[in-house]
């Protein structure tokens, strides 16, 4: 008997006659047996591997042999847009069985949510934030919705795993279980990540100990390795990006990662300008309009699109000729996830092409290559301590109960990680401060968290990512998108134009009081901005552009322009590298300690050694800012006394609390330990300070 005999009768029929396949892909095949037999499963492969197909189709198979009813399989996103791109499929498959699929997140119409409630689908695709407010809801009964749940299956699990939605995610399958009355078959689907088995773990949550796991990543087919084909440019300034964008590959559908939405529009406005047709796609354009880009630029050909990473995680655009890269992304494994979005067609290569609009940047993709030419794949490392999704779980708990057991309510969640020693206190906290109340043992939603997340239906404490307020921007009653509140306040000379979608709008009017703000159409020139900052570079990617600078460099194609930026850089910054250890450059003003350990490993070395560092300075990825006066015996003796293995989290700013969401239902001083923490990297300080240290006048 193979895999496939395995699968109904009726799905197989259809794979070979409506989808005309031949055969299933391996990793397809290799998931039938374990996903039949109740294990939980994290399935592996690349950009456009079958994985959908590989969890779908042995639970369309337990479905009917089982004759399950009622919603018995979850399938969560992270992205709504990756929602609505799967829901056709996924309810294309559903219906060779005779059964229903729904599509529930934020933009689902309330007319669409009636009609969900009445007549429940077997299969509901949505987003975890979405899920909860399912629970919450005073409009449905969860104990009756879920009553049937037999499997969740979680797409682009590594995506929520990096970080706290990850946690929030684990908590709510968690109250699923303790609903349904059975513990939930869970499969995740990831790219290639560097620790498949702690991510299984992880997804797994309390079932770790309760049910089988498995890996499924089976090895490549026998035959030739597929091309890729790799470029690394520089090209100094985003203008000459869109030259070279505009010049090469006419004919081509082109897709354009940058990362930033500032920079997403600003590349666009340039290629407009050029004459190249140019679709826009990021988080902060309406619906509407994104959905409209992304179905134009599928259908189109010798076009570009230009996107954030909202176009990384499996949203289907058509068949790309070509990945264009600005600057670099800020891991391998994003790298691999555009990278595949190439070479689909036979006979094509995989391809990207980089270029780098600054030397740093051109640095940052010559050291992130080189990482991907040594196989390397980072670890999907899930945040430490979430205490204040705990703090959110209990409040949210109490939502959907309406009451909870001030002893009892830990049963919903096992042995779950977000709880630690912390929870009671955390509990004894939200009392004090009036957001939980408790009477006769019940805990209740208390007046202080009516105050704070009451208005609309309590969304905003069931939404786990923070986001900056942004106004929405309005064409007439066509909604553009949104913008940043800073764009509009900044002092302008004439007409305030802003960028969005790759076009500007001059600005005619602002409701600051329903943050609307209305414009019309202009040649003019403008400008797009957001808040926003940059993640911290690992240790693993600072140390990699150090090899770059010392003489490592990638196995990929390089320009002249990259050639020749490269050897100047090594020029300049020859006296900030040493291959045996770093390097402090001596100035006049400051001392600059040239540590290349990543921006936490940094923070952990400037609060383990305060009387060294320059009070105040801003923390860097490459380098630590030190007093003028201190002298190379100083640093050494400080070095010399510090215990590696008890280093401290570094300093946080209280100011800073306030960009961890839910910190204000957390008590203050552990607000603060969760996001120092956070900060630390105790393993790369200890190798720089355990490393050998020169001391170098600047040039």
């Amino acid at each position: 008997m193979t895999a496939t005999d395995r699968l109904h009768p009726g799905l197989v029929h259809h794979i070979v006659n409506t989808l005309g396949w031949r055969t299933l892909r391996p990793l397809q095949a290799a998931a039938i047996e374990p996903i039949l037999s109740g294990d939980d499963a994290l399935l592996l492969a690349p950009t456009a591997g079958g994985k959908t197909e590989a969890a779908v189709f042995p639970a369309l198979t337990a479905m009917a042999d089982g004759n399950w009813t009622g919603i018995s399989v979850l399938y969560l996103c992270p992205l709504r847009a990756l929602l609505n791109n799967l829901h056709p499929r996924v309810a294309g498959y559903a219906s060779w069985l005779g059964r229903t699929t729904g599509l529930w997140h934020g933009d689902t119409s309330a007319t669409q949510r009636r009609r969900l409630r009445l007549e429940r689908p077997d299969i509901l695709l949505t987003t975890p934030e979405s899920l909860e407010a399912m629970l919450v809801s005073t409009l449905t009964d969860p104990r009756q919705v879920f009553a049937d749940l037999r499997i969740v299956i979680v797409d682009e699990v590594h995506a929520f795993a990096g970080d706290d939605r990850g946690w929030h995610l684990l908590a709510v399958v968690e109250r699923l279980s303790r609903l349904a009355g059975r513990r939930i078959q869970r499969v995740g689907l990831s790219a290639t990540v560097g620790n498949p088995e702690d991510l299984l773990r992880w997804l797994q949550g309390t079932n770790a100990t309760h049910r089988p796991g498995a890996v499924i990543a089976p090895s490549a087919p026998p035959g030739p390795a597929p091309t890729i084909d790799v470029t690394l440019d520089y090209v100094g300034s985003v203008d000459n990006a869109a030259t070279v964008i505009a010049t090469m590959h006419r004919g081509e559908k082109r897709l354009a990662f940058c990362d930033s939405r500032a920079q997403v529009e600003q590349l666009a406005l340039a290629l407009r300008a050029k004459g190249v047709r140019t679709f826009v796609s990021h988080s902060s354009l309406a619906v509407d309009e994104r959905r409209q880009a992304e179905q134009a630029f599928a259908e189109a050909r010798d076009c570009v699109i230009v996107a954030t990473a909202t176009l990384e995680l499996g949203v289907d655009v058509g068949d790309l000729d070509r990945v264009i890269q600005l600057d670099a992304p800020r891991t391998v494994a994003s790298f691999l996830q555009r990278l595949g979005r190439t070479g689909r067609r036979p006979g094509t290569d995989r391809n990207t092409l980089f270029l780098a609009t600054k030397q740093d940047t051109l640095l940052k993709a010559a050291g992130l290559l080189t990482l991907w030419r040594d196989g390397y794949v980072e670890p999907v490392t899930p945040p430490p301590r979430p205490r204040h999704i705990a703090a959110q779980q209990v409040l949210a708990l109490c939502l959907q109960e309406g009451r909870i057991g001030g002893e009892t309510w830990p049963s919903w969640y096992g042995d779950l990680a977000i709880f630690d020693h912390t929870a009671l206190a955390i509990v004894e906290w939200l009392v004090e401060s009036g957001h939980l109340d408790r009477d006769a043992g019940m805990l209740a939603i208390g007046p202080q968290t009516e105050r704070r997340y009451g208005r609309r239906h309590f969304m905003e404490l069931l939404t786990v990512f923070a986001a900056a307020p942004e106004f929405a921007v309005l064409h007439g009653r066509r909604e553009v998108g949104s913008t940043d509140a800073l764009v509009l306040t900044m002092k302008v000379d004439g007409p305030r134009v802003i960028v969005l979608g790759g076009r500007p709008w001059k600005v005619t009017h602002i409701d600051w009081n329903r943050q609307r703000c209305y414009v019309e159409a202009t040649d003019l020139p403008g400008r797009s901005l957001w808040h926003g900052f940059l993640p911290p570079e690992s240790w693993m990617l600072a140390q990699s552009q150090r090899r770059v600078l010392l003489g490592t460099e990638p196995d990929v194609n390089w320009s002249n322009r990259a050639v020749h930026t490269l050897a100047a850089l090594r020029q300049q910054r020859a006296s900030q590298t040493w291959a045996d250890g770093s390097v402090v450059e001596a100035r006049e003003d400051e001392h600059r300690w040239w540590t290349w350990a990543g921006r936490r490993a940094n923070a952990t070395i400037a609060a383990t050694l305060p009387r060294a560092v320059v009070d105040g300075a801003r923390l860097d990825d490459h380098m630590i800012r030190l007093r003028g006066d201190l002298t190379a015996n100083e640093l050494r003796q400080l070095v010399d006394a510090v215990d590696v293995g008890r280093l401290p989290a570094p300093d946080i700013d209280e100011r800073a609390v306030a960009g961890l969401k839910f910190s204000d239902v957390l008590p203050p001083d552990l607000a603060v330990a969760t996001l120092a923490e956070r900060a630390a990297d105790t393993a790369g300080a200890a190798a720089v300070l355990t490393a050998p240290l020169r001391w170098v006048s600047a040039p």
